[in-house]
């Protein structure tokens, strides 16, 4: 697949808002409970407002001009790293999650991000790219008994 890694522009934000709505409605949504489900009510409005916040500090991997995941990234902290649907697979994140590695390690020994427990693919990803997993805790974003892995990789 051939795609260019990119920082987001405001034209990009109905797409990665697509890619955001759609890991939520197939990976997340899923598993809420009925109290988690009642905060998600307002999601979309939440994914807008991250949007309008952090735009210009997302990279897209496209495919022309096309967004197909993206990656957001602070400190040693990888914040988020969602892949379209159909773009799974096929390198997408491993390349952006390459991309954030490399601009953290100009500055940081190591990487950190989070997913949880039942994400039983986004934990296979990021063993197979060096991860490891460190410490779980409650996840206390959707109040739906899930639990949180915090994941670290070091740097060379």
């Amino acid at each position: 697949m051939d795609f260019q890694i990119r920082k987001a522009t405001a034209a990009d934000k109905p797409a990665i808002k697509d890619i955001l709505l759609s890991t939520f409605t197939h990976t997340w949504k899923p598993q809420l409970n009925a109290r988690g489900l009642a905060k998600a009510e307002s999601f979309e409005q939440n994914v807008q407002d991250y949007l309008d916040q952090y735009c210009s500090d997302i990279f897209v991997a496209t495919d022309q001009g096309k967004p197909l995941g993206m990656v957001h990234y602070f400190d040693d902290f990888v914040a988020a790293l969602h892949v379209a649907y159909e773009a799974q697979g096929r390198g997408v994140g491993g390349a952006l999650l390459d991309h954030a590695e490399r601009q953290i390690g100009r500055s940081h020994a190591q990487v950190r991000l989070e997913t949880d427990t039942f994400n039983t693919q986004s934990r296979a990803f990021y063993r197979k790219h060096g991860f490891e997993e460190i410490e779980q805790y409650p996840d206390t974003e959707w109040d739906s008994d899930l639990t949180t892995i915090l994941l670290v990789k070091k740097l060379a």
